[in-house]
């Protein structure tokens, strides 16, 4: 089993960042170690240039994506982490896979309606050839899973629909070139919502910062943010039932199930009656002692960057053996010479 998965380097990370993806992360590179399989981890930096950037931050995004990760736990002695831009293999291959992949497909990605929204003239080629680089990031590997969301079903699908024509136009059904990929569906991941508007996930562009718990933020700071979040005058429900139109309630409780491990029913089977003025403390308490590892790790971290360059290099070094073989029998499938 050799598992794929990337993610965009975005600075700031949060709580709903945590929960939502690198959490899962874990738990997969962990389950995944032990059968003696394979996990990747990439952070895709040549994804992030298909929209308007600035460099600077992109560099600086990079290594806390990195130092965030490993500071959750992911791994790099059991995964495979790097970026990549140190490994041309990912935008080689997406040239190579761009003859195969067809304007019809691409133009049927929901991501890249809702993305170039009415300007599709104004967007960057790169924004409408990205699923393409996706595919290329797992089949050259010959990943036989895929942690996919709701949102990226349809971009692993076409991945699965280029290895297939590949195989059928440039390779024989004993020695096919790619792997199809299988999807995997994580648990459903906490959605975490802001602390100031119980209808909107939470979110590093946010412009107040009382919105979110960042994996940067201290105890006290932790503290005052979960005792300043947004509530209703109500006590706390029984059961989940009662948390129904009440989407600020719903989402303090659900990050205490989330950070727990409880179910929603089993938090307020314990709190239930009781108002905010003693959930709130409590939640906080948990927070912090949640978080207080990987807070810690993650400042030490981001301030090494020699640890940082190193751990992206040994992650690159390792991807680019892995994935020199596919990329040469694509070349020699479709007959270059090099």
């Amino acid at each position: 089993m050799r598992i794929v998965s990337g993610i965009q380097p975005t600075g700031n990370l949060h709580l709903g960042n945590y929960l939502g993806a690198i959490r899962n992360w874990v738990k997969m590179q962990d389950e995944v170690a032990a059968s003696g399989g394979q996990s990747l981890y990439f952070l895709a930096d040549l994804h992030a240039i298909s929209m308007p950037h600035v460099p600077a931050e992109l560099r600086e995004n990079t290594f806390e994506m990195t130092a965030a990760l490993v500071a959750c736990g992911i791994d790099p002695d059991k995964s495979i982490l790097f970026n990549q831009a140190q490994v041309p293999a990912h935008a080689e291959l997406q040239w190579l896979l761009s003859g195969t992949g067809r304007m019809g497909w691409l133009n049927r990605m929901t991501q890249w309606k809702d993305k170039a929204g009415k300007n599709r003239e104004g967007q960057s080629v790169a924004l409408f050839t990205y699923p393409v680089l996706q595919a290329a990031d797992v089949l050259l590997y010959q990943a036989t899973h895929v942690p996919v969301g709701e949102d990226q079903k349809q971009h692993l699908e076409l991945a699965r629909d280029i290895a297939q024509k590949f195989n059928n136009d440039f390779a024989s059904e004993e020695a096919p070139v790619f792997t199809l990929p299988d999807p995997i569906i994580p648990p459903e991941a906490a959605r975490i919502m802001s602390l100031r508007d119980g209808s909107a996930k939470m979110s590093k562009s946010d412009p107040s910062d009382m919105s979110r718990i960042n994996l940067t933020d201290d105890a006290d700071t932790i503290m005052a943010k979960v005792k300043k979040a947004k509530t209703d005058p109500e006590p706390l429900p029984g059961d989940k039932g009662g948390l129904e139109g009440r989407p600020e309630a719903a989402n303090l409780v659900g990050i205490y199930a989330a950070m727990s491990g409880e179910s929603q029913d089993a938090v307020l089977a314990r709190f239930g009656g009781e108002g905010f003025g003693k959930f709130k403390p409590a939640l906080g308490e948990l927070l912090v002692e949640s978080l207080a590892r990987i807070n810690a790790r993650f400042v030490e971290l981001r301030q090494d960057r020699e640890a940082l360059d190193a751990i992206l290099a040994k992650g690159a070094l390792k991807a680019r053996e892995l994935a020199g073989p596919t990329l040469s029998a694509a070349y020699k499938a479709l007959g270059l010479v090099r």
